[in-house]
């Protein structure tokens, strides 16, 4: 998921799409790091686990290297790889 904000201004996103980002990425998602612009993100290609959509449409993750940084949907490029219960 990723549209550019080339003019760097803070976007905000309405209940609506809010609302298809927890519908799409339920707790539980598998999806895996294609691009994230932060000194802090995980390495490209990282696994992790959707375990939450915050007010804002972002997603709190726990990745399997340890960290917690979320993703933010329209910013950071991911592609859902499936559910957790699907990986075992």
């Amino acid at each position: 998921m990723n549209v550019q904000n080339k003019d760097k201004k803070p976007q905000f996103l309405s209940r609506g799409t809010v609302a298809k980002i927890k519908d799409e990425f339920p707790y539980g998602t598998v999806v895996r790091l294609v691009k994230m612009d932060d000194s802090q993100a995980p390495p490209l290609g990282t696994v992790g686990i959707v375990v939450g959509v915050d007010d804002i449409g972002s997603l709190l993750m726990e990745w399997v290297d340890g960290s917690r940084l979320s993703l933010i949907p329209y910013e950071d490029e991911f592609e859902k790889v499936g559910a957790e219960d699907e990986s075992e």
